[in-house]
């Protein structure tokens, strides 16, 4: 991996500067990475690597452009819900695979083998939870966004977030209520 990484560079690869997709995954990922700084500081004592979380965070949605979604000027073929792993896929072949771990693990608040199954997801069957601090800090900051191109600058409420996890499951509130309380 190189010493020094420029995630805009390499989301220009993927996205036309000119195109709305560019201009929302950029601020979106701007946001989260300002988010997910700001959380870092509070678990310090953890020492949390700053410069990954930056990169990792305007990295984490590269793989929207394969995903059919005409809404963020996305106009691939796969369903949004595997922009993750897809994300993965793309930085593991340029030689990031912290940061593909971290687009794979970021949906949601984490996706279980049990989530995979029980809602029938087009999902490897492998555990995909945020496990590292880093990774942790960049799926809880990412909550706080949307990327719908209208309000994605707005910062979400903590009840909105709940209310959009709890038809999940208990265990998908109680993970972002730790991360509440943790880094909030």
């Amino acid at each position: 991996m190189n010493a020094v990484m420029d995630p805009v560079e390499i989301i220009r690869r993927y996205y036309a500067p000119d195109s709305n997709s560019y201009r929302i995954l950029l601020e979106h990922g701007r946001l989260v990475a300002g988010k997910a700084l700001a959380a870092a500081t509070r678990v310090a004592a953890f020492q949390p690597d700053l410069d990954f979380i930056r990169s990792a965070a305007m990295l984490h949605d590269i793989g929207i452009f394969l995903t059919d979604s005409p809404g963020l000027d996305c106009h691939g073929s796969e369903p949004y819900i595997r922009h993750g792993v897809l994300g993965r896929v793309i930085l593991d072949a340029l030689g990031h695979p912290r940061h593909g771990l971290v687009c794979e693990r970021h949906v949601g608040v984490g996706i279980s083998v049990e989530d995979t199954r029980r809602f029938s997801l087009p999902l490897p069957e492998r555990d995909m939870l945020p496990m590292s601090i880093e990774e942790q800090i960049i799926c809880y900051a990412d909550k706080f966004f949307s990327k719908n191109g209208n309000e994605s600058s707005r910062e979400k409420p903590v009840a909105e977030i709940i209310a959009s996890l709890r038809p999940y499951g208990a265990d998908k509130v109680e993970r972002f209520l730790g991360w509440v309380e943790l880094f909030g």
